[in-house]
C-alpha cells in the first residue's frame, strides 16, 4: 500500500489541507469537530508525518531534544556497562512523544567545552526543536540556559538546583531521599558509615551528600575523617572508593554509594576481600536500576522514577500534550515521589 499523504487525509476528512495542517500542528482556535474529523482520517489511513517536511521553513518542529552530559555518557560507554539512567530517560520521553507524533533526539553536550555557546547555538539552529529537555549538569549550566532563553526555545530541567524561575522544573527531593536511606542504616545500628559521592559538579551529588550529612547530624553522629570519598557515578569509582573505605582502620560497617553503579562496585570489592554483605558491611545505593534487583545480594536503594520524570517534562514541552494536562497538573515545578527500597544488602552491623 502506498504511504498516505496529507492530501489523502484532507480528502478522506473532507476538509482543506490547511485545516489538516492546523490540527496536526496543534494550533490554537481549532474546533473539536475539526480535530475529530482529522484524527479519524489519520487513524483510518495510518498516516505518519514526514519529519523532513515538518522541518521546512515555517513548519512547526516535531522534535524534542534531550541534552545529556557527554563526559559521563562516554565514560559509561567505555566501561561497557551502558547508561541505565539515559535508557530510562529515553523510554519515558519516547512514550509521550509517540502519543503526539513527535520525535525524540538525544544529543551529547560537553558542558566543559570552551566553545559550548557556539556549539549549542549551531546545534539548535540545525535541528530547530520544539522543546529541549536538560539533564544534570546541563540543567544548571548558565550558558546552556542563556542560549535557550535567547533562542526562545521552551525547556524542561531535570533535577535543577538553582535559578528556579527559569524553565520547567522536574525533580525529586534528593536531599531527603539520601537522609532517609542514611536513617535506615542508622536504625539498623550503624554508626561508622562511609559515603562514595557522585561528581560534585552535579547538583544531585551535592544534595545526596547533604542529605547524608543532615541525617548523621540529626541523629547526633559525627562523620569520621576519611569516610567520605569521591566517586563519579561509575562502577570503577565505586570499586576504588570501596577499597579505600574497607581497608581503613577502623573499618566502616556500612557504605552509602550515591548511585547504584557505584554500589555494585562496592559489592564486588567486598566479595574480592572476602567480606560478606550485609554480615561484615552493609551497602546501599541510589536509583533502583534493574541491576539493583538482580545483584547478589539484591541492593537496598532509593527508587528514582527517571522515566516518569522524563515523561512529565515531555508532556509540558509538547503543545498538544500540554493542552491535555489535567487541571492542577500544569505546573512549572513538578516534584515526583521517590521510595526507599529495602533489600538484602543492608542489615545489622557486625558485633
Amino acid at each position: 500500500m502506498a504511504t498516505a499523504t496529507i492530501y489523502d487525509v484532507a480528502a478522506h476528512a473532507g476538509v482543506s489541507i490547511k485545516s489538516v495542517s492546523r490540527v496536526l500542528n496543534a494550533e490554537p482556535n481549532v474546533s473539536q469537530a475539526l480535530r475529530d474529523k482529522v484524527d479519524r482520517a489519520v487513524a483510518a489511513l495510518g498516516y505518519r508525518r514526514s519529519l523532513s517536511a515538518r522541518t521546512l521553513a515555517g513548519a512547526s518542529s516535531s522534535l524534542i531534544a534531550a541534552l545529556v552530559d557527554a563526559q559521563l555518557t562516554i565514560e559509561h560507554w567505555r566501561s561497557g556497562r551502558g547508561n541505565d539512567y539515559l535508557s530510562r530517560l529515553e523510554l519515558g520521553a519516547l512514550m509521550e512523544c509517540r502519543q503526539a507524533d513527535f520525535h525524540l533526539m538525544v544529543e551529547l553536550v560537553d558542558h566543559g567545552s570552551p566553545d559550548l555557546r557556539r556549539d549549542l547555538t549551531s546545534l539548535l539552529a540545525s535541528i530547530r526543536p520544539a522543546g529541549v529537555m536538560l539533564t544534570p549538569p546541563n540543567s544548571d549550566h548558565p550558558v546552556v540556559l542563556d542560549v535557550l532563553d535567547e533562542a526562545g526555545i521552551p525547556y524542561a530541567r531535570i533535577g535543577p538546583e538553582s535559578d528556579f524561575h527559569r524553565g520547567i522544573r522536574v525533580s525529586l527531593d534528593e536531599q531527603q531521599a539520601a537522609a532517609d536511606i542514611t536513617d535506615h542504616l542508622i536504625d539498623l545500628g550503624h554508626r561508622r558509615i562511609g559515603v562514595i559521592t557522585g561528581p560534585l559538579g552535579y547538583s544531585a551529588s551535592r544534595l545526596r551528600l547533604a542529605g547524608f550529612e543532615a541525617a548523621m547530624k540529626g541523629r547526633g553522629l559525627t562523620i569520621a575523617p576519611g569516610t567520605v570519598v569521591d566517586g563519579d557515578f561509575t562502577f570503577q569509582s565505586g570499586l576504588a572508593g570501596a577499597e579505600r573505605l574497607l581497608t581503613a582502620e577502623p573499618r566502616v560497617t556500612a557504605i552509602f554509594a550515591a548511585n547504584d553503579d557505584m554500589a555494585l562496585g562496592v559489592l564486588q570489592c567486598a566479595a574480592a576481600m572476602g567480606l560478606s554483605v550485609p554480615g561484615d558491611v552493609s551497602v546501599a545505593g541510589f536509583d533502583d536500576t534493574p541491576s539493583a534487583l538482580f545483584s547478589t545480594p539484591s541492593l537496598t536503594t532509593i527508587r528514582q522514577p527517571v522515566a516518569e520524570m522524563a515523561a512529565a517534562a515531555t508532556r509540558r514541552l509538547v503543545p498538544s500534550l500540554r493542552a491535555a494536562l489535567a487541571d492542577g497538573e500544569d505546573g512549572e515545578a513538578v516534584v515526583v515521589p521517590y521510595a526507599l527500597i529495602i533489600r538484602a544488602s543492608t542489615g545489622a552491623p557486625p558485633e
